[in-house]
């Protein structure tokens, strides 16, 4: 089964694939999020093209866990991804995934102030993992 992992955010949206056995989660493309609608299409069209069967949505969420305006947005964004795909949507929690991923590319000798989309693919990456590596333990 493929996954694609969505980390939503206010200016960008990470996307992560996994491989096709659904095992391992890949970063994938960084979109500037302009507006809904637009971004909406493009996530629609690149998992009907990778064959998506369902999507991870990364929650955001604080490190208390709770949910503010942008959990909401977010929540709204994966309601009208699920009604143009027609996929499920698994919601997980994102919170710091965008630290580590800043982490492991700074570790990686990446320049994150001049590549600050690659952040947002590799926290995708990340939260599809963690929803990939739950799947394997249910």
């Amino acid at each position: 089964m493929r996954f694609l992992g969505i980390d939503f955010g206010e200016k960008r949206i990470g996307l992560a694939i996994s491989d096709p056995d659904g095992r391992l989660a890949l970063p994938l493309t960084t979109l500037e999020r302009r507006n809904d609608r637009s971004a909406l299409r493009q996530i629609a069209e690149i998992a009907r093209r990778e064959g998506v069967e369902r999507l991870v949505l990364g929650e955001p969420v604080d490190l208390y866990g709770r949910k503010g305006p942008t959990a909401e947005r977010a929540r709204r964004f994966g309601a009208k991804l699920a009604e143009l795909t027609g996929l499920t949507v698994e919601w997980m929690d994102e919170a710091l995934t965008s630290v580590e991923a800043a982490g492991r590319l700074r570790q990686a000798g990446v320049d994150t102030r001049r590549e600050p989309g690659r952040i947002d693919a590799v926290a995708a990456q990340i939260l599809l993992q963690d929803a990939l590596d739950r799947e394997a333990r249910s």
